[in-house]
């Protein structure tokens, strides 16, 4: 038997940061380890600034991820006035910024996932920093404010957070499910295709066949220069044995 954390995240818009270029910010379908890792150092209280922290919560844990429904794709055409850069000037607030002499419009395109919903799972590898009981707390009382990948993305209903012993990833995610369809159904379009994505695990630790393997690049190397290296996801999918209806 294996413990797993597993939390649910639901809010009308998420964005999970994918390689940007330009003025182009696109989103992934699902969730980003780097975005969950720092979600639950959030959770904790960890500041930003807290690198060493920061390596050891992102090298402690594994992560999976059930795409419970994959909502659509926002693009917003975006634009924001900034101060210039000036040495010495430091601006602490937004009514600093806008104070500011010179002020220019940066133009941007971002993307956003709509009504989507995600079942998370976490579990310990390594040296983690925090039992997971202790992740389950700070999730269901966190420290500091949780969003879903950007601030103007703020979540909707609690994570309800839960310890799950079980012999394979699958299994733990099938425990979750059992009880959680009811209160979802008002609010996610499912899909017929219910999709997971993990890391490290082999088949019989996970219990699933992977379909695919590629690389994705958010395993964090530096929290304060947004740095992230490449690491291997899996995937797997299946028919859902009875859509959230």
């Amino acid at each position: 038997m294996a413990e797993f954390l597993l939390f649910r995240l639901y809010g009308p818009m998420a964005a999970w940061g994918d390689v940007a270029v330009g003025e182009t910010r696109p989103s992934a379908a699902h969730p980003s380890k780097s975005a969950i890792l720092g979600l639950v150092a959030a959770a904790l209280g960890i500041r930003r600034d807290d690198e060493a922290l920061h390596g050891r919560l992102h090298s402690g844990y594994g992560f999976g991820v059930r795409v419970d429904a994959a909502g659509e794709l926002l693009r917003d055409y975006h634009t924001a006035q900034v101060p210039p850069q000036r040495r010495k000037v430091s601006h602490y607030t937004r009514r600093d910024e806008l104070k500011g002499d010179g002020l220019y419009t940066i133009l941007s395109s971002r993307d956003y996932r709509t009504d989507s919903c995600y079942t998370i799972a976490l579990w310990a590898q390594g040296d983690p920093p925090y039992g997971l009981n202790e992740i389950e707390s700070a999730l269901r009382q966190p420290r500091l404010t949780l969003y879903l990948g950007r601030k103007s993305c703020p979540l909707s209903l609690p994570l309800r957070p839960r310890l799950i012993d079980a012999q394979t990833l699958k299994a733990a995610f099938d425990q979750f499910g059992d009880d959680e369809a009811q209160w979802l159904a008002p609010l996610v379009q499912a899909n017929d295709l219910t999709h997971y994505y993990w890391e490290a695990l082999d088949e019989p630790r996970s219990g699933m066949a992977s379909s695919m393997r590629y690389q994705r690049r958010d395993s964090l190397r530096s929290r304060a220069r947004w740095q992230y290296l490449e690491r291997e996801e899996r995937h797997f999918s299946e028919h859902r044995k009875e859509a959230i209806s």
